[in-house]
């Protein structure tokens, strides 16, 4: 067993894990992260994407260990800082925007948004698709989740303008 701390959603976690337990199994089964989710085991899909220190990753691909004295924020994670059950730009936008069918890529797809806008808060359509281009849709199109990344992505340089807030938009550890 390798002992970890790990800072998810805001929570910090000391847990002996198998050296072989992947950061996805970790979150899902032992912290209930069900939001996060397995797509095809393989990190082509995306659907597992989480931010590691406000960076995206692909958690399928990472090992629970290698998180070790990180900051992970999941799809729960995204809160606006003091808007306890409030949605995150990112989510109200996909809900607005009509941004998904399924469901089954949307936390992953909101991951990467949040990574993107973190990077650059005014992307063209082109940057988006470009930014989010590790993860794979294959319900909706894709055209609604380019509009909604562009709505969160205004939303927040709107907030931006009004207060500080997290460089990822999401809520600090």
């Amino acid at each position: 067993m390798t002992n970890i701390s790990v800072t998810v959603d805001g929570v910090r976690y000391d847990d002996d894990v198998e050296p072989r337990t992947l950061l996805v199994q970790y979150l899902r089964e032992r912290l209930g992260k069900v939001g996060t989710v397995v797509g095809c085991d393989t990190s082509n899909c995306g659907a597992c994407t989480v931010l590691l220190d406000g960076r995206g990753v692909k958690s399928c691909s990472l090992l629970a260990a290698q998180s070790d004295g990180h900051v992970v924020t999941t799809v729960e994670g995204l809160v606006p800082t003091g808007e306890d059950g409030a949605l995150h730009p990112v989510q109200r936008a996909f809900h607005e925007q009509h941004a998904l069918q399924c469901g089954f890529c949307t936390p992953g797809m909101m991951m990467a948004a949040c990574d993107l806008l973190a990077d650059n808060p005014d992307p063209s359509d082109e940057e988006i698709r470009e930014g989010l281009e590790g993860n794979l849709c294959r319900c909706t199109g894709y055209q609604n989740i380019v509009r909604a990344v562009s709505a969160a992505a205004a939303e927040l340089r709107s907030a931006r303008g009004a207060a500080p807030s997290t460089p990822e938009g999401v809520a600090s550890a």
